[in-house]
């Protein structure tokens, strides 16, 4: 008999991921949230009921219930699960059973996790290894962020927050990047370093790092393998000419110790891709895929949702929708949008988000947006966090050092603006990791119901 698996905060891309794999394995899940996100849309469409708003009632007679981090002992249904005897667990808590019985290949870092995971996880899907995987997005390729697959390798987005990558204990992993971040878990950059260190040590076979990041190249492990891959560096893994493509993307040549092994042409925009393609070959080439099945996957491979997501063009203005909220990310995503529309002016509206990262890299933010002709900052997404009275939007939009920056604090306000000032050829790129990125798509609301009434206008002064 299965259990009854209940998720407080379902919503979010952690949890849900979680669930989907737990639905695909039979088990009776349920979750709640405050709102219906597409994460938990996804899972309703999968079958699985999903309450709006925490109620008591809800956990009633589950076996199991698991907590978001955001979630705190005094949510209501925290407290009937401890009243009712039920166990509570947070996801760090509950990776090892998920787990349990795989080849797990965990992907860390800073940064680019999402992107390397569901690349992994499509090379293995397109090898017939059918993986089992949770990632922190929506990938177009499977129309989830997790799945249970029948195969032994379990490819997980191993995230820091909250010392949740501590919960497992992979085969394989790669760790992209180690920068400072999570501030709220993580003051200081020492603090980040040993969590990293503490979790490449519970790697039992195989560590790849990023040659080109001081903080991943830094990781070792004697007791293990480690191979590297960078560019512009000496490295195991290596890629040369590169250039973009017509669809998009990039194409360069791979080189694997030191031989060249072919073109791999890939339809994700930007320098920062070809790194990520490079450690998930890496990853690949480890578990015995072909170098020619590798570059046929990679061709195929669609990305995840929020990372450069082109989500329309409207009277030749383009919306990208992208996750960036670190000011590493968020120079990557605009010096990507530079190269992908070279002869575009570029509006980047950015969403601050939480007010201990803004307080701890607030000099890193300040020349992010150097990659942008236009910019416009919101009011400050708190995410788990409170109001400091120190910091917020309009702070972070007088300190950054760029000729054109503007502070708007209402989400209907910013569209109307952007509506009236954005020109055709023009490109807007949404930097959130909070809920403006409901402004790309209300933007193109907006300016295709302008298109239509011109349409209108048009017709009805041909019929006089």
């Amino acid at each position: 008999m299965s259990r009854r698996v209940h998720f407080i905060g379902i919503g979010g891309a952690g949890l849900s991921a979680i669930a989907h794999v737990l639905n695909d394995r039979g088990e009776l899940v349920t979750g709640s949230d405050r709102s219906l996100s597409a994460y938990a849309q996804a899972l309703k469409n999968a079958g699985v009921e999903v309450f709006i708003g925490h109620h008591a009632d809800q956990v009633r007679d589950a076996d199991l219930v698991i907590a978001s981090s955001s979630i705190d002992t005094v949510n209501v249904e925290w407290i009937a699960a401890q009243e009712a005897q039920i166990p509570v667990l947070h996801r760090k808590d509950f990776l090892e059973e998920l787990t349990t019985g795989f080849e797990t290949i965990a992907v860390a870092g800073t940064h680019g996790k999402t992107t390397i995971s569901g690349m992994i996880a499509w090379l293995l899907e397109k090898t017939d290894h059918d993986p089992s995987f949770v990632v922190g997005g929506m990938l177009p390729d499977f129309g989830a962020n997790g799945k249970a697959g029948s195969g032994r390798y379990f490819v997980v987005e191993a995230d820091e927050y909250d010392g949740a990558f501590l919960g497992l204990h992979p085969t394989i992993a790669v760790v992209t990047s180690v920068e400072h971040d999570h501030p709220d878990i993580y003051p200081t950059i020492e603090d980040v370093n040993r969590a990293f260190q503490d979790f490449v040590h519970q790697i039992s076979e195989l560590l790849i790092v990023n040659r080109n990041d001081p903080g991943s190249n830094a990781l070792n492990v004697e007791a293990i393998d480690r191979i590297t891959y960078g560019m512009g560096v000496e490295a195991d893994w290596q890629a040369e000419e590169v250039k973009p493509n017509s669809a998009g993307g990039m194409d360069f040549l791979a080189l694997h110790n030191g031989e060249m092994l072919g073109l791999v042409r890939t339809r994700l925009p930007g320098i920062h891709n070809i790194s990520n393609a490079l450690a998930a070959m890496a990853v690949g080439d480890a578990v015995g895929i072909s170098f020619s099945a590798m570059r046929e996957a990679l061709t195929s491979y669609h990305g995840a949702g929020q990372r450069f997501e082109i989500l329309g063009s409207v009277g030749n203005v383009t919306v990208v929708d992208d996750y960036a909220h670190h000011p590493t990310e968020i120079r990557a995503t605009l010096s990507t949008a530079k190269l992908r529309f070279p002869n575009a002016k570029i509006w980047a509206v950015f969403q601050p988000h939480t007010y201990s990262r803004l307080k701890s890299l607030m000099a890193a933010y300040i020349n992010a947006f150097v990659d942008a002709d236009h910019v416009i900052v919101t009011e400050v997404f708190a995410a788990r966090e409170k109001p400091n009275g120190i910091i917020d939007g309009e702070t972070i939009a007088s300190k950054i050092n760029h000729p054109d920056v503007r502070f708007i604090d209402s989400f209907d306000n910013l569209v109307q603006e952007l509506a009236d000032q954005v020109r055709p050829g023009e490109v807007v790129v949404t930097l959130s990791a909070g809920d403006a990125n409901k402004v790309g798509r209300m933007l193109l609301d907006e300016l295709s119901g302008r298109k239509k009434g011109v349409g209108n206008e048009q017709e009805n002064t041909q019929s006089i």
